[in-house]
C-alpha cells in the first residue's frame, strides 16, 4: 500500500491540495514534522530500510523558487510540485542529493508556483522552456496529486512559454483530453527492456512506455524522447541496437514510433553517472540486483561520482549516433552527454 504512513509540516493544511490529501489518506498515520528536510526518524534509518522509505509520503511547503539556467532542452530547471519518486532506478541521481531519503515528497502551494511560471513566462521576450520535472516523475505524482491537468489546462492561457517534463511512466491517460493549447512537451524516456527490468525498478515496461508517448503526440502534446541514461552493461552495443530496432521478432522505436513522434520529437542521450552514495545503499537494499559500478570502464568526476571513462564515452557516442543516424534518422539529435 501506498503510502504507509504520511510525514506533514503543519502548514500544509493551510493549502486546498493540502487538505485533500488529508482527507484521501484519512486512514493512515499522519506524523507531523518540523521540516520536509528534517526526519531524523528516517534520515537515520539503514540503507537496508531504503524500500520501505520509499512507501512513506512526505508533504511541505515549497520555499525554494529559484529557477537554474539551463542548456539541454529547455531554459531554465523549475523547482515545482514534488521531488522524489516511489519507483527505485538503481541510478537515480536524486538519491546524490538526498541520499536513502531520496522517498517522495509533494509541496501544496502549487498555486504560488504556477504563479511565478506565468508571470515569467508572459514577461518574456520569447518563448521560454520551463523544466518542471527534473526533480520528479510528475506522471508518478499526477497519480497522487492531480497536478498535471490543474497545471496544464491554466498554463494553456499562457500567450508565451512551454513546460516540459521526463516521465518512465505510461499512465497518461487523465492528460489525453486536456486543453493544452501546445503547451506542453512530454518527453518519454527508454532504455532496453533488460535495463528497464533489472535496474529501474517499478516504472512501466518499454512497449507501455512507447505507446504511452504515441498517445499524447496524437492528443497534441509536442513529444520528446531520452535514451537515458546510457549503461554499459554488458553486451550494451547489443542491447542498445535491439531498443532501436528489436529482434526480428520483437520491433522497437524505428517501427513502434508513430511517424508523428518521427517527425516532431527531439531525441536527447545521456550516460549514467554514479556515485559512492549509490553503491552504499544498492549493496545493502538491493544485494541481489544488477551491480553498475565498473572499475574498468569508471573513473571518479568528484564528490563522490563515477563517470564513464573518457575512451568509453567517446566509444559509446560513436556507435549510438551512428545507430540513431542509421535507424531514426528522421528525428533530431539534441545533445549527446
Amino acid at each position: 500500500m501506498f503510502p504507509d504512513q504520511v510525514f506533514y509540516e503543519p502548514a500544509v493544511l493551510h493549502y486546498p491540495l493540502g487538505r485533500q490529501l488529508r482527507e484521501k489518506y484519512a486512514d493512515v498515520t499522519w506524523t507531523e514534522i518540523e521540516s520536509h528536510n528534517r526526519i531524523d526518524s528516517l534520515r537515520t534509518q539503514p540503507n537496508s530500510a531504503f524500500a520501505q522509505l520509499k512507501r512513506h509520503l512526505v508533504l511541505g511547503v515549497r520555499k525554494t523558487h529559484r529557477y537554474v539556467p539551463n542548456r539541454k532542452g529547455s531554459d531554465f530547471l523549475v523547482p515545482y510540485t514534488s521531488s522524489g519518486c516511489t519507483a527505485m532506478c538503481l541510478y537515480c541521481y536524486l538519491v546524490c542529493h538526498y541520499n536513502k531519503c531520496a522517498y517522495l515528497r509533494l509541496f501544496v502551494n502549487r498555486e504560488q508556483m504556477l504563479e511565478k511560471l506565468m508571470k515569467t513566462a508572459a514577461s518574456a521576450d520569447r518563448d521560454l522552456t520551463f523544466e518542471i520535472g527534473s526533480n520528479s516523475d510528475l506522471i508518478l505524482e499526477n497519480t497522487i496529486t492531480g497536478n498535471l491537468p490543474w497545471t496544464i489546462e491554466r498554463f494553456a492561457d499562457s500567450p508565451k512559454g512551454f513546460l516540459t517534463f521526463p516521465t518512465k511512466f505510461d499512465r497518461v491517460e487523465p492528460l489525453l483530453p486536456l486543453r493544452h493549447n501546445g503547451r506542453t512537451i512530454v518527453r518519454m524516456s527508454v532504455n532496453p527492456e533488460e535495463v528497464i527490468r533489472k535496474v529501474e525498478l517499478g516504472t512501466s515496461p518499454l512497449p507501455n512506455r512507447i505507446r504511452a508517448l504515441n498517445r499524447l503526440c496524437e492528443a497534441g502534446y509536442r513529444p520528446g524522447l531520452l535514451i537515458a541514461p546510457v549503461i554499459l552493461v554488458e553486451n550494451w552495443q547489443q542491447a542498445y541496437r535491439r531498443l532501436l530496432v528489436g529482434n526480428g521478432v520483437r520491433e522497437r522505436l524505428a517501427d513502434e514510433l508513430s511517424p508523428a513522434v518521427k517527425r516532431q520529437a527531439a531525441i536527447e542521450v545521456i550516460l549514467m553517472t554514479y556515485s559512492y552514495v549509490h553503491r552504499a545503499i544498492n549493496q545493502e537494499a538491493f544485494p541481489n540486483a544488477a551491480q553498475l559500478y565498473d572499475a574498468a570502464l569508471m573513473t571518479g568526476r568528484g564528490a563522490g561520482k563515477y563517470c564513464y571513462r573518457p575512451e568509453q564515452r567517446a566509444q559509446a557516442e560513436l556507435f549510438l549516433r551512428g545507430e540513431l543516424e542509421k535507424w531514426l534518422g528522421e528525428m533530431r539529435l539534441l545533445y549527446f552527454v
